[in-house]
């Protein structure tokens, strides 16, 4: 009533008209109360939110600041003070399979990706993959990504061929930090899918290029996808003697390396945060920050890089998860991974499961995007529990390998030592009471092993494409 009265006082008196007084209110409103009239989601593309993602190459639970590890993690401490700690978080237990997930938004078994694309491969995420930055760049986004592919190990199956305007970095899964080749020698280094030659460590070339796109971005008025997957804590471990000399208190030559690795991602990663806040984008940036799978143990090398690097007896730590690497025990999928968007999202623990396949449909839900059911996404929206804490609808996680497949369904796990339907060996934890999987309750609960058992199969027949 208030209203109506004082748009009829002005429109009489100065001769506005009502549309056009309501919406000098209504700036005048959003200048005193920045946010007040704005829609959290809405299409305007100066209202869809950045996305910076960065993932880390092989870090493990217990390698990250903020879970009292030896190693100095400031930055992505800091961003877990001030953003939303995902405390169940899971991925694949190997590279190629996180990142088709992460990109694809389904289950990487989907597409016949169990293990990380070998060298030579000729193995790719399918090309007609309706990817997430392929989505964005559809709906007005700018797409980059600055560092490790690993879906695909040719120019012609680069990154530019899945929905990404700019991109650099390298197409394999490993490279010498420094030559940039990949293990076996062959050439891997690109800018826009084809080969160059540049010199410097491959952490401060993959960050320098992110910070060169983001000043590119400021005064554009277009959103912006920014997906950085650095090289590092990954083997060969090369770094420069300021980011070892910190940790002389490790007596591990290859443990202290690592620290090394990882402490100069995470200076990278304040460098991009800082070049965010400089260029005034950081306010409407979601940061997401996760590592790619669990930590490896140790490497010996056989042929690899003319057996310049390792051996490391002492890698990662994933401490008090068990296992490593390319297992599908809880070290080798549960990572560390912390979202963050300033007066977005208040500093909280996030306790329920959230997958990097939930990823996809949750950045295309903030950016207001509708996500055709067509393409069968594995993952869910999982702002709501994010943002808010609300429970997720009842769902379950579902893992396979070429030697092992697991399912997660609330505080049960079940695991099983076939990679095929004919589940054999299965063992079950509660992995709520029990998130080391010290005790395995597979005789106890025969009612639930048998229901996991179900679950789990079908979803390995439709891999094989005998189900839906």
């Amino acid at each position: 009533m208030i209203k109506i009265s004082i748009v009829k006082f002005v429109s009489r008196k100065r001769g506005y008209t009502i549309a056009a007084f309501l919406l000098v209110i209504s700036g005048f409103i959003n200048f005193l109360f920045p946010g007040c009239t704005q829609q959290r989601e809405g299409t305007a593309d100066h209202q869809k939110p950045n996305v910076l993602l960065l993932v880390a190459d092989d870090a493990g639970w217990h390698d990250v600041g903020y879970h009292q590890s030896e190693i100095k993690t400031p930055t992505i401490d800091n961003l877990i003070k001030t953003g939303v700690e995902l405390n169940r978080f899971y991925v694949y237990p190997t590279c190629s399979p996180t990142r088709a997930a992460l990109l694809s938004g389904r289950n990487p078994s989907r597409y016949g990706i169990l293990g990380p694309i070998a060298m030579r491969s000729k193995q790719i995420l399918p090309p007609e993959t309706m990817t997430l930055p392929a989505l964005l760049q559809k709906n007005g986004y700018v797409t980059a990504i600055t560092g490790k592919w690993h879906l695909g190990l040719r120019p012609e199956n680069g990154p530019l061929k899945y929905g990404f305007d700019y991109t650099y970095g390298y197409l394999h899964g490993q490279i010498d930090q420094y030559t940039h080749k990949y293990k076996n020698g062959d050439r891997s280094w690109h800018r826009n899918d084809v080969f160059i030659e540049e010199e410097g460590h491959a952490t401060d070339l993959i960050t320098r290029e992110a910070m060169q796109f983001i000043k590119k971005m400021k005064g554009k008025n277009k959103p912006f996808f920014l997906y950085v997957p650095f090289s590092v804590p990954h083997y060969p471990l090369q770094e420069e003697d300021k980011w070892v000399k910190p940790y002389k208190f490790i007596e591990n030559k290859s443990r202290r390396l690592y620290a090394a690795s990882m402490t100069h991602m995470d200076d990278a990663i304040g460098r991009l945060l800082q070049t965010l806040a400089e260029e005034q984008l950081r306010e409407n940036t979601l940061v997401i920050f996760l590592s790619d799978n669990g930590a490896q143990e140790n490497w010996t090398p056989d042929f690899e890089y003319d057996r310049k690097h390792g051996p490391y007896d002492q890698l990662g730590n994933n401490q008090p998860l068990r296992d490593w690497k390319g297992s599908l025990y809880e070290g080798g999928i549960r990572v560390p991974a912390v979202l963050n968007w300033p007066q977005q999202l208040s500093p909280h623990q996030v306790e329920q499961i959230i997958s990097v396949t939930d990823i996809y449909p949750t950045v295309a839900h903030l950016a207001g995007i509708h996500v055709d059911p067509d393409l069968h996404l594995d993952g869910l929206n999982a702002w709501p529990a994010i943002a808010r804490g609300d429970s997720l609808e009842t769902r379950y996680l579902y893992w396979r390998t070429s030697e092992q497949s697991a399912l997660i369904k609330g505080r049960w796990k079940l695991v099983s030592a076939s990679g095929t339907a004919d589940l054999t060996a299965v063992e079950l934890y509660d992995v709520q009471d029990d998130p080391e999987e010290k005790k395995d309750i597979a005789a106890h609960h025969q009612q639930k092993v048998a229901e996991l058992k179900r679950l789990l199969s079908s979803e390995i027949r439709k891999d094989m494409g005998e189900g839906e």
